[in-house]
């Protein structure tokens, strides 16, 4: 007989009551529009952007964040599918079964804790001072360890792992803990053990491989 829902996980399930279809044309909207906001601010940091400009010499950049924008929507669907098939299978190695497609479709709603740290850089350099660099702006994320330490301080092979290390990435540990809660109708410290092995182990270890080969 199946467990009845707790009361967190019957209000987490009356709050995420709605069409996934719009909610994910609308979590692709907000990522592009952040983005190319983003890379707006970007390009004018540069020095003598506008003559560059005028000459052509940003048309790779254009290309490039053209093929980036068509991505966006496969690269979240191939990460959705990458993430629940993660969790399925860490709740598969300690003894629970899960449905797939309801972990596919909290990944889809648990992606919008990362759409906060695209806006907060925005926000921050949406004017930014005439002493900020493009790279400053492109490499900046909003409380991580990157951000704490500094790029200038730290190593190229450790910058994408500094930046992914920061507080998003536990917020997003702590909203799965509830969601794995809702799905699966178990306790939450068996959910939290769940989350451990399905992301965070599985984070650790791609950005271990990345440091080792990385090449500058």
């Amino acid at each position: 007989m199946a467990k009845t829902l707790t009361p967190e996980a019957q209000r987490l399930k009356e709050l995420i009551d709605f069409d996934k279809r719009v909610y994910f044309l609308v979590l692709v909207f907000l990522f592009l529009l952040i983005r190319y906001l983003t890379n707006t601010l970007i390009l004018e940091a540069i020095p003598d952007y506008n003559n560059l400009e005028a000459r052509g010499d940003f048309m790779i950049f254009h290309i490039f964040n053209a093929l980036n924008y068509l991505w966006t929507p496969f690269a979240l669907l191939w990460k959705f599918t990458i993430i629940s098939f993660l969790f399925w299978l860490g709740a598969f190695l300690i003894g629970y079964k899960v449905p797939y497609k309801e972990l596919w479709q909290f990944a889809l709603i648990a992606e919008m804790v990362f759409i906060f740290p695209e806006l907060i850089r925005l926000l921050i350099y949406i004017s930014p001072s005439s002493g900020v660099t493009f790279m400053e702006i492109d490499e900046f994320r909003p409380l991580s360890v990157l951000s704490l330490l500094g790029s200038e301080n730290v190593a190229p092979q450790y910058h994408y792992a500094f930046a992914t290390l920061n507080i998003f990435e536990i917020i997003y540990g702590i909203v799965w803990v509830y969601g794995f809660h809702m799905i699966s109708r178990r306790p939450f410290a068996e959910c939290g053990l769940v989350v451990f092995i399905s992301y965070y182990i599985p984070l650790v270890i791609w950005l271990s491989w990345y440091i080792m080969v990385y090449r500058g």
